[in-house]
Order: structure tokens, then C-alpha cells, then sequence
């Protein structure tokens, strides 16, 4: 996938959200978090599986990613429970195995906290539906590791872009790589006419300083 033709599927993908009200934007009546953070946008991928054409999409960028960056992966694992269907359906085009990681491990049974095979030595990406802060998708990552395999990168359809996720990937030293983005979906939300011109300051400063925002 050439730089050009993944802002394609940056815009592609984000025009998408906005269509189906996967992500919505309220720049003057902020969403409330449940940290308390206001934020002009909520995000919820979870409805791109109603919309077949919009899941295919997601999933051939996300297999068209993994071949071009990441050839050598030999397992798709979805963090529980928003990452799975998707690892599910670009593990399916990919032809390789496909696992899904919990928070934490069941408290019964065999007490697992990756369900599927992960081998000890093999090469996972971990796909995930959205990064905020992106505390769980390190967390679902570190698991990879503990069972002995290496997590190549975590593979999400967005971000906030928010400075936490990013410090945190990097001291966590793994990857990140998402087919859209808050910039990107910015980008087409005043192009389509979503967004007023004169709101884009507004939009701009939460990502600097979400905490600050609203107050």
C-alpha cells in the first residue's frame, strides 16, 4: 500500500464512519467520557459490522496492511470484544490463524486470557477497533508477549491521535498503524460540509489538550 493510496483508504474509511454515524461530532455539546473528559467526538465502530460493504473495506486495508508491512505475521488476533470480528474477517482473506485476547484472564475453566493458539516464537498482529488512550490495546499486546510470541504491531481502523496513546506505544516499543485517523476524518468532515470552517480551532485543540477542553 503506496502513501498515496493509504490516505485514500484514510479518507475512504473515514468518510465511511461519518456516513453510517459511526463517529459523531459535537464541537460546542461535548460527549461526556466515563474518565470525565469532554471530547467533541464519539467514536463507535462497533456498527461498521451492520454495513458489509463498509466491513469489507476495513478488512481488505487491514489484510492489504499486514501483507505489505507485516508479511512475516503468522496469526490475526482481535482484542475482546470490538477488535475480534474484525481480525476474524481480515484473518479469513489472509488465509492465516485468527485468536482473540480478554482483558485479563477467565476466573474459571482453564483461566485463559488468549482464547485460540498463539505459539510460543510466532509473529501476531493485534487488531483493534479504536485507540483513545490505547491502555487496553498495549495491555491485549503485552499478553502476546507474555505467551512467549511477538506482537509485530497493534492494527487499528482509528485514532484520536491523542499524545498518551502515542508516548504509550513508544515505551511500550510496539507498533502502531491505524487505517484512519482524527486528523483524516477532520479533514473530510469540513470538506463534506459536516463541520463549520470556523469550528476547526476548536476541533484542533482537543487533541492537544483533551483535559482542557470545554473548561
Amino acid at each position: 500500500m503506496t502513501q498515496s493510496s493509504f490516505a485514500s483508504v484514510e479518507a475512504k474509511i473515514a468518510a465511511s464512519l461519518l456516513d453510517i454515524g459511526a463517529v459523531a461530532l459535537r464541537p460546542h455539546q461535548p460527549f461526556t467520557w466515563t474518565s470525565g473528559i469532554q471530547s467533541p467526538i464519539y467514536c463507535d465502530n462497533r456498527l461498521t459490522m451492520s454495513y458489509p460493504e463498509i466491513r469489507d473495506l476495513i478488512a481488505d486495508s487491514f489484510a492489504a496492511l499486514i501483507q505489505e508491512v507485516y508479511p512475516e505475521a503468522e496469526v490475526v488476533a482481535g482484542t475482546a470484544t470490538a477488535g475480534i470480528p474484525h481480525a476474524a474477517f481480515a484473518a479469513q482473506k489472509l488465509g492465516l490463524p485468527m485468536a482473540y485476547i480478554r482483558d485479563k484472564a477467565k476466573g474459571h475453566g482453564k483461566e485463559n486470557q488468549i482464547e485460540g493458539l498463539i505459539k510460543p516464537g510466532q509473529k501476531v498482529v493485534v487488531i483493534e477497533d479504536l485507540i483513545s488512550t490505547g491502555g487496553s490495546s498495549i495491555k491485549a499486546a503485552e499478553a502476546v508477549r507474555a505467551a512467549g510470541a511477538e506482537p509485530l504491531a497493534v492494527l487499528a481502523i482509528f485514532s484520536y491521535q491523542l499524545d498518551k496513546a502515542v508516548q504509550g506505544f513508544a515505551d511500550a516499543d510496539i507498533p502502531l498503524q491505524t487505517l484512519s485517523n482524527y486528523t483524516a476524518l477532520i479533514d473530510v468532515a469540513v470538506q463534506r460540509g459536516d463541520i463549520k470552517q470556523e469550528d476547526l480551532s476548536l476541533l484542533q485543540s482537543w487533541r492537544e489538550n483533551p483535559a482542557a477542553f470545554g473548561k
